[in-house]
């Protein structure tokens, strides 16, 4: 018997991208855009997968494959060891999805007719159904306010009530799709909470996300997408690792400007320069990844006072995941 939960196989789906008179006249004038680049990955039974990477890097374009939402260019997604193009009423048996951007729950129904709704779909009635309901209710936090309609809900117990409805049919396999995106950070950091307690009732989980921290914090192994190719996996620990050689600093500036940039730059062991501007604290953030120690950082403090910049905050850092994308792609990830 196999050990994977989920096996993937140079996944690819291309969209054709229709010219501004909205018809294609001839063949040539189809445009076609790769989404998912002839993807593949394992995904182990009991464990957090974590598929991180940029809004637009194909995240949710390979779930919905796995999930036969959307039906392949190329490639294979395999689940329990169904093939989803060939059966993929029996791939939903055994997946709970919860994705980002869509409406998992009917608004106008109440938390509990919603569960209802969803157990009577999956076969589910009566007491059995009751007892199901009633202990997902109070698993949840949502007891209190189980027959107020959803749309009453805050964005946190619209995400709650739809994960109690991915597990509604007890699937050995969870799909999330950026499941904390747009909550606070209270609600962020319970629903975190929630998604480790499914998983130590052995349960297997695939979680997107473009929050590094997300990602390290909940993932047993990490897939790191972008551009539709995924481009590092590995565990965190081992990904973060990769770049014990490599220095990060952290520069908080009063200015930025061009001619410091070229100089940190030229420096010969710099590898990458990231820098924003922090509305909330009027300073400019930048982060450089160097090669060594103390040589260079001392060039690096040269060349910023020399070009009329004062330093405001100094500090090293352990290389985190945003720090092993920027060093593969040059970029950070929420650019």
């Amino acid at each position: 018997m196999t050990s994977f939960a989920i096996q993937v196989n140079n996944l690819r789906k291309e969209f054709e991208i229709k010219k501004k008179n909205g018809l294609f006249r001839t063949s040539k004038e189809k445009e076609i855009f790769v989404a998912v680049d002839n993807v593949s990955f394992n995904v182990y039974k009991g464990e957090i997968f974590g598929f991180l990477g940029p809004n637009g890097a194909g995240k949710t374009t390979t779930i919905k494959m796995i999930s036969t939402l959307l039906r392949p260019t190329s490639g294979t997604a395999i689940v329990n060891g169904i093939n989803g193009v060939e059966k993929p009423m029996e791939v939903l048996k055994n997946l709970g999805t919860v994705l980002a951007g869509e409406r998992s729950t009917y608004w106008k129904l109440t938390g509990r007719e919603n569960l209802e709704y969803f157990a009577a779909m999956n076969g589910i009635t009566g007491k059995k159904a009751d007892k199901k309901i009633n202990n997902l209710l109070k698993r949840f936090n949502l007891e209190k306010r189980a027959d107020e309609t959803v749309e009453k809900y805050s964005t946190g117990m619209k995400q709650r009530v739809a994960l109690a409805k991915a597990l509604i049919s007890d699937p050995e396999i969870l799909i999330l799709d950026e499941p904390t995106s747009g909550l606070d950070p209270q609600s962020a950091r319970n629903l975190r909470e929630l998604i480790l307690e499914i998983k130590e009732e052995g349960r297997t989980i695939l979680l997107t996300t473009h929050y590094m921290e997300e990602a390290d914090q909940l993932s047993d192994r990490i897939a790191i997408i972008d551009h539709g190719k995924i481009i590092a996996m590995d565990t965190p620990y081992n990904l973060k690792n990769g770049l014990n050689r490599t220095n990060i600093i952290i520069l908080e500036l009063n200015n930025w400007n061009d001619n410091a940039q070229e100089k940190i730059k030229d420096i010969p062991s710099v590898e990458n320069i990231n820098f924003k501007f922090n509305d909330i604290t009027q300073r400019w953030e930048v982060k450089v990844h160097i090669a060594n120690g103390s040589d260079t950082i001392s060039s690096l403090i040269s060349n910023i006072i020399s070009s009329d910049i004062k330093i405001t905050n100094f500090r090293v850092e352990e290389p985190t995941l945003e720090d092993v994308f920027i060093s593969l792609t040059g970029k950070s990830l929420r650019e």
